[in-house]
């Protein structure tokens, strides 16, 4: 059995089977949810049966595909209900999203719009307080009294449920920092869960789905999952820690955007006229597949008609050839990307999705060649000013209703082919003389990203105009997705279309190659240093941490290249992993988790803006070079 073979469930109702466990039981979820797995199941309509022996049988019952209740899990065990069989199905199964909306489904926004207030995170009993500015007084210039104006209306602050909640999902998160990955079980995952819960009905809806992406990895990390990154496990864990530190300190419009919103909402945009540009394939580590397709307005702005739902690889490479679900249009998804659409009663997400609404309607038009107004216009941008732009959009923590667009246009000239530890790059020189480091979008054998990329690493010297999305690095990098046809008849859709060898020029022609461009300072920065010790802490945990010993050779290198912060991070995150008091009967008392988690989100969110700040830095020409 594996948790795709299984039915969502609810948060809540994973958080109560286990609350509901005995002592005893709890010290063996992990083992029943590990032995679980082993088990066959069967599905029979909105009922999957998972046999716990020859004799027992455990039901799980999804109307509309979630589990919603407790009751909807029973077993034939004999200490059914109060058994761990029913808390291990929940624990085993994938969480439930409370507001599921695929990335890439078409909106029907038609339905009424569902929008949570702002959420903002908080720990407001343990911050460094805050001291407002002061003003001296005016002096009086007149006793002549002067009407007195009606006192301002002060900005929204959250509520205490609103701060409790936050409260509940920073302990959670500071407890699988102390924990780790190895001993962040079942029982640590339900505490999360609960907490999330309880933020969702709080309209905290951010932080609460930061907690369940936490959830989600490490039951990922903890099956072996060959997907997991511990990386986007420390994302997860400070997006949720920073959210929830923030829900008490936060006002007003920054308070909404740490609040967030429980669905992407769908604006009105009126009429559109819409130009093609290129369609990628979407295959998702969970199994998803589809295609999504970029188009430009006449003013520029870049949005993206998708079709993503289960079914991998495999439903990718199908469904660029179905036709998109956009009003009447009948054109394809490959076809899209090369034509254009007029639509009347557009609605557009803040991320630049396409609604699908009754109200929408869609027709075929004519497109655009990338060298022709509107769309070459999207190419004249600086390559500095456009990495800006997509690492706003990019950055780990960004504001989720940011929008923005982490694509590069840029025209190049192709160097030839550089091996790197992870694989083979291209190697490509843009304006200002920057050297771009092209890799493959997605390396799966069924799609034609590294066969293509193989083709044209073999032709330097040939110039085209691509498009990449960003890769935050410490040179400039972009996932290829799309560039001119080397004959400069057309596009190519590096992960759909295949070039072949008669496509390329005559490899016996002259080529004329630019000097590398030297590396950027920041490609030698040790700021990796810390940012080793702040993803060593989420496997093992806090002690663990404590154990590496001392790190003064470390923070001298770091002081010697001139990150005095980061130093004093490092020094302060393995002083507060170390620590431990005793009493006066010299017994430990218990750490202090809350301290440790605050060093630690600091380290983890220093480091992500300075390796951002780094990448921006790869990007601007600078005049010796």
């Amino acid at each position: 059995m594996t948790a795709a073979q299984l039915p969502p469930v609810a948060p809540e109702v994973t958080a109560t089977l286990v609350e509901d466990l005995s002592p005893r039981l709890r010290k063996r979820l992990d083992a029943a949810v590990t032995k679980l797995g082993a088990r066959p199941t069967h599905r029979d309509g909105d009922t999957v049966t998972i046999a716990v022996d020859d004799e027992t049988e455990l039901r799980l019952h999804a109307p509309g595909g979630v589990v919603a209740t407790a009751d909807a899990i029973s077993c034939g065990c004999l200490l059914a209900p109060a058994c761990v069989h029913r808390a291990a199905a929940a624990c085993a199964a994938p969480t439930a999203d409370p507001s599921p909306e695929p990335a890439d489904r078409p909106d029907r926004s038609d339905r009424p719009e569902r929008l949570d207030r702002p959420e903002r995170p908080h720990r407001s009993d343990r911050t460094v307080p805050e001291i407002a500015p002061t003003t001296d007084p005016a002096p009086t210039l007149t006793p002549t009294p002067t009407p007195t104006p009606g006192p301002a209306a002060s900005p929204e602050v959250a509520s205490p449920a609103q701060r409790a909640a936050a409260e509940a999902l920073w302990s959670a998160g500071a407890a699988v920092l102390e924990a780790g990955v190895d001993g962040a079980g079942a029982v640590t995952q339900a505490v999360l869960l609960r907490a999330a819960h309880t933020a969702r009905l709080r309209q905290l809806p951010r932080a609460a789905g930061a907690a369940l992406s936490v959830v989600t990895l490490l039951r990922a990390a903890r099956a072996g999952d060959p997907s997991y990154r511990t990386a986007d496990l420390v994302t997860a864990l400070a997006e949720l820690l920073g959210t929830a530190h923030r829900v008490g300190t936060a006002s007003g419009a920054e308070l909404a955007a740490v609040k967030g919103r429980a669905r992407r909402p769908y604006s009105p945009d009126g009429s559109l006229r819409l130009y093609g540009l290129f369609t990628e394939p979407v295959v998702t580590d969970s199994g998803q597949g589809g295609a999504r397709t970029w188009v430009a307005g006449s003013d520029g702005r870049l949005c993206t008609v998708g079709d993503v739902a289960p079914g991998g690889v495999g439903r990718a490479l199908g469904v660029a050839d179905r036709a998109v679900r956009l009003g009447d249009s009948a054109l394809t998804h490959r076809e899209l990307g090369r034509a254009g659409l007029a639509v009347s009663g557009a609605t557009v997400s803040p991320d630049g999705r396409l609604g699908a609404g009754k109200g929408v309607k869609a027709v075929s038009a004519g497109g655009a060649a990338w060298t022709d107004p509107p769309l070459a216009a999207l190419w004249e941008t600086p390559p500095s000013e456009q990495a800006a732009r997509a690492l706003r959009s990019t950055s780990r923590y960004a504001d989720p209703e940011g929008g923005g667009s982490d694509l590069l246009f840029l025209d190049v000239e192709l160097l030839g082919a550089v091996g790197e530890s992870g694989g083979t790059c291209l190697l490509a020189l843009c304006e200002g003389g920057t050297v771009v480091r092209l890799t493959v979008a997605d390396d799966d054998p069924a799609l034609a990203h590294r066969d293509n990329l193989t083709l044209l690493a073999a032709a330097p010297g040939t110039r085209l105009r691509i498009i990449g999305r960003m890769v935050p690095a410490l040179h400039p990098r972009l996932a290829l997705l799309a560039c001119s046809h080397p004959t400069g008849q057309g596009t190519i859709d590096l992960g759909f279309d295949r070039l072949r060898r008669a496509d390329l020029p005559d490899p016996a022609a002259p080529v004329h190659l630019a000097p590398p461009q030297p590396e950027s300072s920041g490609a030698h920065s040790p700021l990796y240093l810390l940012e080793r010790r702040v993803e060593q802490t989420v496997p093992a945990g806090r002690a663990a941490l404590g154990l590496l010993g001392d790190v003064t050779a470390e923070t001298r290198r770091i002081r010697r290249a001139g990150l005095p912060t980061a130093a004093g991070l490092l020094a302060a995150l393995c002083a507060s992993a170390a620590r431990r008091e005793r009493d006066l009967f010299g017994r430990l008392l218990p750490a202090d988790t809350d301290g440790f988690a605050t060093y630690w989100l600091s380290a983890a969110r220093y480091t992500a803006a300075v390796a951002e700040s780094l990448c921006a830095a790869a990007w601007n020409p600078t005049p010796d070079r």
